[in-house]
């Protein structure tokens, strides 16, 4: 039975069912039709059955796998976003933890449907700006009292033409001092392969909610407050991997309409995959903000923490929270799929696919994994 099954029984308990119900609720449910487990028509997207916890501790997830493994693709993505960070400024002195991290592996694993180096390495900068974001201004001791002046003083530049002096020296150095996500998009706008101008007002946007997003962590840390349930998955849906996902047809090289992107149904499907691609960071990330100082925000501790359970009960629930997530996804997704556009089933598709790249490279990247 199912978390949603459990959730509309008459003895069922208030818990995580619950919660991913509610979530699961906020837009009406497309009609369900028949996909099975190739929901979104690749039979090398099927998933397999739960298995027992790896060995790194983390469950077996219902999820796709990456679809595309090509080193040498992943490493030349990667050499050039190490040579870029180090252009701007960004991770100075720690350029070999980013090398060892293998971004541009993710981004080979997450968007199969594109070869193009130079495609990949501008969605490889613009997620590598908003990992050194939240590492600089939410974590690793970051004064949460300033998230909210840093975060504005960034929006604001998302809109400004780029400045001759972000070229120079001192520019670099204030870039490596204040990180951005949002200058990113300015970038690729002039870089080969122009998006189109409403995938760059979409990247945009995203970008404006994930920085809400790091604003109310924020809030939370400065006064020592650890979230609720409830609090946390609302929390995720916009605190999430959606600014990445959104990047999945500008990659790719093709546009999905403004208007097909925010359908509510549509809208209501990729932010559970970005949720639920989230959830696994939370998972893999455990390891690496446990003994940090102050409130640690992941799913599994949160549920451990105000659901009374034990540490490894609230790995177990946060994975099914994940299963349940990308189950959905995957039957509202090929519902949309049978009478939407071309470009929203290969959008969809996309984003199934950077569902597996995702689960692919927090599994071996050395940021979550200690050799």
């Amino acid at each position: 039975m199912s978390l949603l099954s459990r959730m509309t029984a008459p003895t069922a308990r208030h818990d995580v069912a619950q919660l991913v119900a509610a979530l699961l609720a906020e837009q009406p449910r497309p009609r369900a039709v028949p996909t099975g487990p190739t929901g979104l028509g690749t039979s090398a997207a099927r998933v397999t059955p739960r298995r027992e916890p790896s060995s790194d501790g983390v469950p077996e997830l219902y999820c796709p796998p990456a679809l595309r493994d090509d080193p040498a693709l992943g490493r030349e993505v990667n050499d050039r976003l190490v040579d870029w960070a180090g252009e701007v400024g960004i991770y100075e002195g720690r350029l070999d933890h980013v090398r060892a991290a293998d971004f541009g592996r993710l981004m080979m694993l997450a968007h199969p449907d594109s070869d193009d180096p130079d495609r990949l390495l501008a969605a490889g900068k613009c997620a590598l700006a908003e990992w050194a974001t939240d590492d600089y201004y939410c974590d690793d001791g970051a004064d949460p009292e300033q998230l909210g002046s840093h975060l504005a003083r960034r929006t604001r530049r998302s809109t400004r033409p780029t400045s001759p002096s972000a070229t120079r020296p001192r520019g670099r150095r204030r870039c490596a001092r204040t990180p951005s996500a949002s200058p990113c998009a300015r970038r690729w706008s002039t870089s080969p392969g122009t998006p189109e101008p409403s995938q760059l007002a979409r990247l945009r946007h995203e970008v404006a909610v994930l920085f809400v997003a790091y604003g109310q962590e924020g809030s939370w840390r400065s006064r020592g407050h650890m979230p609720t349930v409830p609090e946390y998955l609302a929390h995720r849906q916009i605190n999430s991997f959606l600014p990445c996902i959104a990047l999945a047809d500008a990659v790719g090289g093709y546009a999905l309409t403004a208007a097909e992107y925010g359908d509510p149904r549509v809208r209501r499907a990729v932010t559970m995959a970005a949720t639920a691609a989230t959830l696994v960071n939370d998972l893999y990330s455990m390891t690496k903000e446990h003994g940090t100082s102050g409130v640690e925000f992941n799913l599994p501790t949160v549920i451990a923490d105000r659901e009374r359970c034990s540490p490894r009960e609230g790995i177990e629930r946060s994975a099914e929270v994940h299963d349940e997530l990308v189950r959905t996804y995957e039957v509202e997704a090929a519902a949309l799929a049978l009478t939407g556009s071309p470009q929203l089933r290969r959008f969809l598709a996309g984003v199934w696919a950077w569902l597996g790249g995702n689960r692919a490279w927090h599994s071996g990247s050395p940021r979550y994994n200690s050799a």
